[in-house]
C-alpha cells in the first residue's frame, strides 16, 4: 500500500532545517513526529492571511528526505473529562525545576491549589503567571485529619 494511503507524509529539508528540528526535539524531549503534528494542528487555528511565507531551498542547499506519520489530525474541540471536580483558576506561581514544574492556581481569593506536573507539560500548556487554567481533581480517596 502506498505511503499516502497509510497516513505518511514525506518531505525534504535542508541539513540546517533538520539540525534545527533535532535540536528542538532534544530540548523539548519530544519526537519529530510529535513536534510536526503540533505544528500541523496549529495551522487549523491560524487564518490564511497570517500564514507565513514558505521559502524553497536553493539548489546549493543539501536536501535530506524526512518521513513523518500523520494520523488523527482533527480540529481541536473543547476537552471533556469524566472528573466532576473541575475548578477554574488563574496561575499564581510557576516554579520550574529540571524535570518537573510546580504550578499554583488561585481558585478564588486566597484559595490556592498546587500541583506538580512535568516541565514539558507545563510548557505545552503555556502555563505562565496570569494565565487561566483548570484544576481537574480525580481521587478515589481523600483523607481529612485533625490534631
Amino acid at each position: 500500500m502506498p505511503r499516502k494511503e497509510q497516513g505518511w507524509v514525506t518531505f525534504q529539508t535542508s541539513e540546517e532545517e533538520r539540525k534545527i528540528l533535532e535540536e528542538f526535539c532534544q530540548h523539548s524531549q519530544r519526537t519529530k513526529t510529535e513536534i510536526l503534528r503540533e505544528l500541523v494542528r496549529g495551522l487549523n487555528q491560524k487564518s490564511v492571511s497570517s500564514a507565513p511565507t514558505i521559502s524553497q531551498p536553493t539548489p546549493q542547499e543539501k536536501v535530506e528526505t524526512q518521513t513523518v506519520e500523520i494520523e488523527n489530525i482533527i480540529p481541536k474541540k473543547p476537552l471533556k473529562v469524566s472528573s466532576r471536580n473541575v475548578l477554574k483558576g488563574v496561575v499564581k506561581r510557576v516554579t520550574t525545576g529540571t524535570v518537573n514544574s510546580e504550578i499554583t492556581l488561585e481558585i478564588v481569593h486566597k484559595v490556592e491549589l498546587t500541583s506538580i506536573i512535568t516541565k514539558v507539560s507545563a510548557e505545552e500548556l503555556g502555563l505562565v503567571e496570569g494565565a487561566e487554567a483548570y484544576a481537574v481533581i480525580k481521587s478515589n480517596d481523600i483523607v481529612i485529619a485533625k490534631d
